[in-house]
């Protein structure tokens, strides 16, 4: 799906495309081992293509041990057969590409896994020891860790091996962290891009993005302003662990290989704390679009939404960037159950989505958000995040937004496996929540999803970059988008409330005569 000389003079495909991400082990399992593969994405193409989204972000599918479910990554440029093999993802790009469909993949270049051919060298003793952090302890006989860094998933930072030494890992110890410094990691990555670029992806989605670069020296985290949390938070500036200044020199690296392949596209995951650290990572010759977390952050509530929106905004206004927008991803819980569950989660997250969608910039969806998926109440059993066991069972992790998806007929699987099981128990009562029993019904989130892509891909209104705000009573907000005259307006209050003037879109529920229920957006022009 390359440029031609037609669409030369066209923006970047990227620039307001809906991106749908698949999280691989839980979208389809066509061989029946429970596991989602790359089969069961090629055979729901028509689906996807049916949705309207414009692109596909696939989580990791490489050779891995499967300790963090693929972000262990053991060969970066090998399929694991868990997925499939080489020759089902180049079908699978393939058909992708015949569907009007991109595909994008996980790039992993902050660790590898511990069994990673590297790794294993380095744990002899090899040089391959310097692609990693090994470091002597702290104290007459090392016994302690060499500084005082705690893990994002819990617990130290720093395991010991036999030899004494210790190594680094800000994730689970099984993904020992790369030493960027070290000339074979930056040569291996080129290679890993190179290789995938080549068989048709068109982009990368860069986990950690500001990972990476250690600050010099690996000082201690300074605990007043680094308190040890655990899971997927903004990381201060103060944090030496991530967001330091060489990791720029990466990204730049990565661009210059990117650029060789038209049409090609990079997108961060940026967890920084300002906008202007953010600002840093979309420069022109780094990444070409900057992962926005922040409504998926915000709770149902106009003038928080509002604020977030303002402030996603700004934080590329002066890079000529466009803005992304999420309300769910693997590493979060699902907006429904964000915004109180039940009924009114589901009244919530219908009006969120056409804001989402009404705003200019980029959308990141997540598989299952389209079917209005709560996140899953799991039994302690078949919980599997590894930041379950390394919280000490306190904190139950990310397994209840990675269920697989329900697709038609009954439990245990709805479909999702040609097997009777699935690798995380899919409920019994989501019955109502399969693409079967919504495909049809015109009142159902599916439809409501199927209706606002096709609108926003086909209307004019939603031309221009820039939005207007309205006046508006409290607890509600409405904007416009100049250039283009789309107006979004919200209700987040308990009342009804007078609509603006203008024709009628859509609208995420049913209205009443010329006001705007509580719990509401709609479209209008």
């Amino acid at each position: 799906m390359g440029a031609t000389a037609d669409d030369a003079a066209a923006p970047p495909w990227w620039r307001d495309a809906v991106f749908y991400q698949v999280y691989v082990r839980s979208f389809a399992d066509s061989d029946g081992d429970g596991v989602g593969d790359l089969e069961g994405i090629r055979s729901r193409l028509g689906y996807l293509e049916l949705l309207g989204v414009d692109a596909l972000w696939l989580t990791p599918f490489f050779t891995s041990p499967m300790a963090d479910h693929g972000y262990d990554v053991a060969d970066p440029r090998d399929v694991d057969p868990l997925f499939g093999d080489l020759d089902a993802f180049d079908r699978l790009v393939s058909d992708a590409h015949d569907h009007g469909i991109r595909v994008t993949i996980d790039l992993v270049p902050n660790h590898t896994s511990d069994q990673h051919p590297w790794f294993r060298a380095a744990l002899r003793g090899g040089p391959e020891r310097d692609r990693y952090h090994f470091r002597d302890g702290r104290g007459p006989d090392g016994s302690q860790p060499p500084n005082n860094w705690t893990s994002v998933f819990g617990g130290p930072a720093w395991t010991r091996t036999p030899d004494g030494q210790w190594y680094l890992h800000l994730f689970a110890p099984e993904q020992p962290d790369l030493n960027w410094d070290n000339s074979d990691v930056r040569a291996d990555l080129v290679q890993t891009l190179r290789f995938w670029l080549d068989r048709g992806v068109d982009g990368f989605r860069i986990d950690v993005a500001h990972g990476m670069a250690k600050a010099a020296g690996l000082p201690d985290l300074d605990p007043a302003v680094v308190p040890v949390r655990t899971g997927a938070h903004a990381h201060p500036e103060a944090d030496p662990r991530f967001d330091n200044e060489d990791v720029h020199d990466i990204h730049r690296m990565i661009r210059q290989v990117v650029d060789r392949y038209p049409d090609t596209v990079t997108v961060g995951e940026i967890w920084v704390e300002t906008d202007e650290r953010f600002a840093r990572y979309v420069r022109p010759d780094e990444l070409h679009l900057g992962f926005n977390f922040k409504l998926a952050l915000t709770g149902f509530d106009a003038d928080s939404v509002r604020r977030t929106v303002e402030n996603s905004l700004a934080a590329v206004a002066d890079s000529g960037v466009p803005p992304t927008w999420t309300l769910s991803n693997h590493d979060v819980e699902r907006h429904v159950t964000r915004y109180g569950g039940g009924a009114a989660g589901t009244r919530r997250a219908r009006a969120m989505a056409l804001v989402q969608l009404a705003l200019p910039g980029v959308t990141f969806l997540y598989n299952g958000e389209e079917l209005g998926l709560p996140n899953a109440d799991l039994p302690d059993w078949a919980l599997q995040d590894p930041i379950w066991e390394r919280s000490g069972r306190t904190v139950r992790g990310r397994d209840g937004c990675r269920v697989p998806l329900p697709w038609e007929g009954a439990p245990p699987t709805f479909g999702f496996s040609t097997g009777d099981r699935s690798w995380l128990p899919v409920p019994a009562e989501w019955a109502g929540y399969t693409v079967e029993s919504q495909l049809e019904d015109p009142a159902s989130m599916l439809s409501l999803y199927r209706h606002a892509l096709e609108v926003r891909k086909t209307t004019e209104a939603f031309a221009g970059t820039e939005l207007e705000w309205y006046g508006a009573p409290p607890g509600c907000f409405a904007f416009r988008r100049k250039g283009g005259g789309l107006i979004c307006a919200l209700n987040t209050s308990d009342a009804p409330v007078p609509l603006p003037p203008g024709q009628i879109l859509l609208a995420s529920g049913p209205m009443a005569g010329e006001e705007l229920p509580p719990e509401t957006a709609v479209w209008l022009v």
